[in-house]
């Protein structure tokens, strides 16, 4: 018993595990079939009871016709008898009118049978012989239902006989045959029973053909990922021509796809950019350290070159700052708080900041414009917005130049133009001040120490503000960078 139960345990866990793998395909034509074979078997089972009831009701009349022939024969006009016993005795001593039910039932086949109320039979037509037509007692109105007799199929109708105090004395049984009926109901049956497999198996198979014509886009979509691969993630799914479900599931895979692809150059840009960069500050630093190392040397060297080795450290913990900044901006990840905030005191911030630089070279700010000009912007993105742009202009202006700052506040909006007095930039480079790693000079050794991405970091900070972001500049005049706010 115990291997009998393994073995169908078993048995019952593949079939599970078969229909957990049933296709997409499959399961929409199992479920459509399953869902129209219970509507065809409901209108089959309508129609033949339908037909049943019609069948059933022509034999109904039929009875009632022969019940009123009866009592015509008998010159009775009603179903209401002054007299039971009369109505016995007329069948029983009226040859003619026995002979007319005989007749009447042996040219129409009808059965008929007189019963008192406890069935016992009091007289019937000669057709019937020595059989007897069901007797269904304590029946007070006339009522119909099928029989048999001699293993045919018979209707039969049953009325009681009352007499003149209204009291049941008998019941008058009228039965036609049914063979011709019951063939018909039959065949129409066999017809049901043999054509609802055949229609489901073609409905299955239809739906089937149909299904997979409407699912193709799915499969073009898991072949199309199939073959997708980091090299070629570029691929896309070809859209179906029906704006429905499968054109939507298309364009979002499409659109999942797009931001995978955006995941993936944002990677690969900020490990290109990082190399890129970082490759030379550490080629410096091993080279120094390495010379270092030879030999034994003064104190002095000892200590200029680890000064020069933590100089070029911060500078690389700066440049890695700045990338991871522009990749979390990239990934969306970075938002502003916006709230008001006063531009005279954000730039008194930076200027006082970035002051001891410019002391170095004796660069003065100039401050132009209005004392109370507040915008709306993130303080912290607004800080690190004017302290790339005023460190670029102390580092690419002469010593002893001057670096202006003016707000203008117009009708609705707010400019803080900072202008220098450097060596300029090229017209045909304008365009490409705010791409990452772009320096003018394109000089990796120049002694403005920058690495091209200020400025990057300054445009994609504006736009998250909202601030529009402008450069116009002249060769050795100048350059002035142009911050447009919209006013609170």
């Amino acid at each position: 018993m115990k291997i009998e139960a393994k073995h169908a345990l078993k048995s019952v866990s593949i079939r599970l595990k078969k229909w957990t793998v049933m296709s997409l395909r499959n399961r929409i034509a199992f479920y459509y079939t399953i869902a129209t074979a219970f509507l065809i078997a409901m209108v089959f089972a309508i129609l033949y009871f339908m037909v049943e009831s019609i069948v059933y009701k022509q034999f109904d009349d039929e009875v009632n016709k022969e019940v009123t022939e009866v009592f015509t024969n008998a010159h009775l006009t009603s179903h209401d008898f002054t007299s039971f016993s009369r109505f016995k005795t007329f069948i029983d001593d009226n040859s003619e009118a026995k002979q007319d039910l005989k007749e009447v039932a042996k040219v129409d086949t009808e059965f008929i049978q007189l019963v008192n109320v406890d069935g016992e039979v009091i007289n019937k037509s000669i057709n019937l012989a020595r059989n007897v037509l069901t007797f269904k007692s304590g029946e007070t109105t006339m009522i119909y239902f099928n029989s048999t007799i001699n293993n045919s199929s018979i209707r039969q109708g049953q009325l009681p006989l009352f007499n003149r105090n209204g009291i049941i004395k008998g019941y008058l049984i009228i039965a036609v045959p049914m063979k011709k009926a019951i063939i018909v109901l039959n065949d129409l049956q066999n017809v049901f029973l043999f054509s609802f497999p055949a229609i489901i198996l073609t409905l299955f198979v239809l739906t089937r053909l149909i299904a997979g014509k409407s699912i193709r886009p799915i499969e073009k979509v898991i072949a199309t990922s199939e073959k997708m691969t980091q090299p070629n993630i570029n691929q896309r799914i070809e859209l179906p021509h029906h704006h429905d479900e499968l054109y939507r599931l298309s364009a979002t895979i499409n659109a999942l796809l797009d931001r995978m692809q955006d995941a993936f150059q944002r990677e690969k840009q900020f490990t290109a950019d990082a190399s890129h960069e970082l490759k030379t500050p550490l080629a410096v630093v091993k080279g120094t350290l390495e010379v270092l190392v030879r030999k034994p040397r003064e104190k002095e060297q000892y200590e200029n070159k680890i000064q020069f080795c933590l100089m070029e450290l911060n500078r690389m913990a700066r440049l890695i700052d700045q990338l991871l900044m522009l990749a979390r901006y990239e990934s969306n990840k970075m938002s502003p708080h916006i709230e008001v905030v006063s531009i005279p005191l954000a730039l008194g911030a930076v200027t006082a900041r970035l002051y001891p630089i410019a002391q170095e070279k004796k660069i003065e700010f100039k401050v132009k414009g209005r004392e109370k000009s507040s915008v709306t912007a993130d303080p912290a993105m607004l800080d690190m917005v004017f302290e790339n742009i005023l460190s670029n202009a102390i580092k690419y202006s002469p010593a002893k130049s001057i670096v202006t700052i003016t707000v203008e506040q117009k009708e609705r909006t707010i400019t803080c133009s900072i202008t220098d007095q450097g060596i300029g930039i090229p017209e045909e480079k304008l365009h490409a001040v705010f791409e990452r790693f772009y320096r003018v000079d394109e000089s990796r050794n120049s002694g403005t120490g920058g690495f091209g991405l200020g400025l990057s970091i300054v445009k994609r900070l504006a736009d998250l503000q909202q601030i529009q972001v402008s450069v116009k500049s002249e060769k050795n005049l100048g350059t002035t960078f142009s911050l447009t706010f919209p006013t609170t």
